[in-house]
């Protein structure tokens, strides 16, 4: 058993290491992002869950808040929506657990 399997790899190998760069990512203007669509997200459905008086929208709104500050990328806007949202999230949850009850729909 030859281990030439091994060395003849190495001779083909096509890849030149003395040409290899390290990668340097191009500077990218904050205008120029992608939107964030979890804080757009958590927006639509912390104003949902305030409007509406949707607890299940509240909590989501949360969990996209939670999702898009773990992805942030531009510290400045970013943080503006998402704190609009978890604004917006937490007064949803306050007034469906701590305001008055809807009135019941009759049948």
């Amino acid at each position: 058993m030859s281990h030439s399997h091994g060395n003849a790899s190495s001779v083909n190998d096509p890849r030149q290491p003395s040409a290899a760069k390290p990668y340097i990512p191009r500077p990218v203007a904050p205008e120029d992002l992608p939107v964030d669509y979890s804080g757009f997200i958590a927006v639509i459905l912390g104003v949902s869950g305030v409007m509406f008086r949707y607890k299940i929208c509240s909590w989501l709104a949360i969990i996209f808040c939670a999702q898009s500050l773990a992805n942030m990328r531009n510290l400045e806007n970013d943080l503006k929506q998402i704190s609009m949202a978890m604004m917006f999230a937490i007064m949803g949850l306050v007034t469906n657990y701590l305001g008055p009850n809807r009135p019941a729909t009759k049948k």
